[in-house]
């Protein structure tokens, strides 16, 4: 026998979703309460909307809630991740500069030897 546990969000007396986790319920529920607020806003307004109108602007605003604040300027735009899309070719040029370094690192080693050789062989001489 399994148990599942629900979330309904109800509004009004009448349930208006049901969801599996109360994450996602409370972020529902709030999200109705904006498009609440924001109905009692246009009807103080003196633009004149219908009913379904109201109910529609109010609930899109609300769900869009990130983009009504940052076209407000209350909030920053969040600019996109493109490292995740460009990351195989910064390995490739990391990975590749990587071993160039090391490289240059092997041949200065080598010029470095020559040299403590030949200033051996200086001092030797003297």
């Amino acid at each position: 026998m399994a148990v599942e546990s629900r979330f309904v969000v109800i509004r009004n007396g009448v349930e208006a979703k049901t969801f599996m986790d109360k994450k996602s319920a409370d972020e529902y529920d709030k999200m109705l309460d904006m498009a609440d607020n924001l109905s009692q806003m246009f009807s103080q307004s003196s633009v004149k909307l219908s009913d379904s109108a109201t109910e529609e602007l109010s609930i899109y605003l609300a769900q869009h809630r990130e983009d009504v604040l940052v076209a407000l300027l209350a909030k920053k735009p969040v600019k996109a991740n493109t490292k995740i899309t460009e990351a195989p070719d910064t390995v490739e040029v990391d990975v590749s500069a990587a071993k160039i370094a090391v490289e240059k690192t092997k041949a200065t080693k080598t010029k470095k030897s020559k040299a403590k050789v030949a200033a051996e062989k200086l001092s030797e001489a003297s």
